[in-house]
């Protein structure tokens, strides 16, 4: 089986199983179903979620997957025409370019939830130990109160908050240059609609965010990945990829990239906008881990967009990472005309976002304890990252991590070469471990494998250090 093919197979084969059970009954965990079908997590996640929409199982958080409530069902009759008429490859008579994707398994084995008896070395939102609950807790409730959260808020976005946004990213901008959205990869997939057509060429980063994939994939882009170093994005293969490709969007993630860590420096920021303007080409700069810094982290660099007059960057930013993976509110900001083309495909793909979340996201940044919420959360990922570190040097060997980052919430772990990362994270999840192979990270395939190790989804460091170190066992048995 692979995860294209066998998600629905394996949710018939489980369907026909479930539905004799009575009401109650805990199914499988996420281990023993990968274990019993041999398949990868993606796989059995994508099944469940198939058979939880068609009301067969429910997810009860911290006790497992069960059985519900038998109750009619409207028969389903032939859907085969679907199909056909779901096709997105050119028509006969069409001259269309690149067609759109929605494919999107890596994307989703990044939201992919663990059994309560799996350590989750996986997801990129902080565990409910590390939110800042009471925070979110107060300013929800308060913002219920307001009796402007209950009516239609500004298309651009709640005055004050795009005000927070500007002073938040710097360099100069006004609330006009900021469109509050819904986080950051409805930002990203907004930018990449409004300023490329089907068939354009998109430059990404190699390896990347699989959100960043999806998103281009899906507005129809094609994908021209360009290698890191230890600074982020190469310049020289940069400049020879836009000249070659003529592509017109180039994606990075300026501090502490997805997956591997990496930061650009003030001059590779610097090389970067130059390749850019003499090219003609936008910049979009995905900020997504600027408030992700640790705790003995120096002063980051700041975001490309603050010395860039020339309107070359559209940057954006996002709270959720820090906050909750419910309070999804983000902010795109450009100079210049494009502002007004972002604008447009905002209100198209959502008209607005939603006034409680905005009033609520004001009233966390604002709150007297905003900063100091910030710091703890640097401390606690710095303590995470330490024991992290020290667990990967133990298990696979100090050569395997090339970048230690002092921000964001994951490492980049380069596995020996006689090992597959997506037989690994299989036999890892067999074992209690949930983690992703680095292959979901490049749109073709890649020849160095990987694994990245998420440290923030987890309930304390004691399980991080303890899942990394069970891992040595799955290595020894590849």
């Amino acid at each position: 089986m692979n995860d294209s093919s066998s998600s629905q197979e394996l949710a018939g084969i489980l369907a026909r199983e479930i539905e004799g059970l009575p009401a109650g009954t805990r199914i499988s965990t996420h281990r023993e179903l990968v274990r019993r079908f041999g398949v990868s997590a993606t796989t059995v996640s994508q099944a469940l979620a198939l058979l939880t929409r068609r009301g067969l199982i429910v997810s009860r958080p911290g006790a497992g997957t069960y059985r519900t409530e038998s109750r009619p069902v409207t028969r389903v009759g032939d859907t085969s025409w679907q199909e056909a008429a779901l096709e997105l490859t050119n028509r006969i008579d069409s001259s269309a370019g690149t067609p759109r994707g929605f494919k999107t398994p890596a994307l989703l084995g990044t939201l992919s939830t663990s059994g309560p008896d799996v350590v989750d070395l996986n997801g990129g939102y902080l565990h409910p130990q590390l939110q800042p609950l009471a925070t979110l807790g107060t300013a929800l409730s308060r913002t219920a109160r307001r009796s402007e959260a209950w009516d239609r808020p500004p298309m651009a976005g709640v005055t004050e908050l795009r005000d927070w946004f500007a002073a938040d990213i710097g360099g100069g901008l006004g609330r006009h240059d900021v469109l509050v959205c819904g986080a950051g990869q409805s930002a990203l997939a907004t930018t990449l609609r409004a300023l490329g057509q089907p068939g354009d060429p998109v430059v990404i980063e190699s390896p990347t965010y699989p959100g960043t994939i999806a998103a281009a994939h899906a507005a129809g882009l094609r994908t021209i990945p360009v290698p890191l170093d230890h600074e982020g994005i190469r310049p020289d293969y940069l400049d020879e990829a836009l000249t070659r490709t003529r592509a017109r969007l180039v994606i990075v993630q300026p501090l502490f990239q997805n997956p591997t860590g990496a930061s650009l420096s003030v001059g590779r920021q610097q090389e970067i906008r130059a390749i850019a303007r003499r090219h003609g080409v936008f910049v979009v700069e995905d900020d997504f881990a600027r408030h992700m810094a640790h705790a003995d982290a120096g002063p980051p660099p700041l975001p490309m967009i603050a010395d860039d007059p020339d309107g070359t960057v559209v940057h954006i930013r996002s709270l959720t990472k820090v906050t909750s993976p419910n309070l999804r509110v983000g902010a795109l900001a450009a100079r210049g005309p494009v502002m007004a083309r972002l604008r447009s495909a905002h209100v198209i793909d959502t008209m607005f976002v939603p006034a409680p979340l905005q009033y609520t996201a004001l009233d966390v940044v604002t709150a007297p304890g905003w900063k100091r919420a910030l710091a703890t959360l640097g401390s606690a990922l710095e303590h995470r990252r330490k024991v992290a570190v020290e667990a990967v040097s133990a298990t696979f060997g100090p050569q395997s991590l090339a970048v230690v980052p002092h921000g964001g919430y994951h490492l980049w772990v380069a596995l020996p070469g006689h090992l597959d990362g997506g037989q690994l994270a299989a036999a890892a999840l067999a074992c209690g471990v949930s983690l992703t192979p680095g292959d979901n990270y490049y749109p073709t395939d890649s020849s160095a494998p990987h694994v990245r190790i998420s440290y923030v989804a987890a309930p304390s460091a004691a399980d991080v250090d303890d899942a990394v170190r069970r891992l040595a066992a799955v290595v020894a048995e590849q």
